[in-house]
């Protein structure tokens, strides 16, 4: 994970998750809607899985 992607995650969720897939994104998206503390762990979450 590279600090471009974290700091992309701290102001914009859904577009440092791009490149995981379209239920990644939902996933973030919705979570973002939803406040943006959950939005933003949920994206580092997903970027720092190893499985993907």
């Amino acid at each position: 994970m590279s600090i471009w992607r974290v700091i992309l995650s701290i102001i914009c969720p859904p577009l440092a998750v791009l490149d995981k897939g379209c239920g990644s994104i939902l996933i973030t998206f919705l979570l973002w809607l939803c406040g943006w503390v959950p939005g933003v762990i949920a994206a580092l979450v997903i970027l720092n899985n190893p499985e993907r």
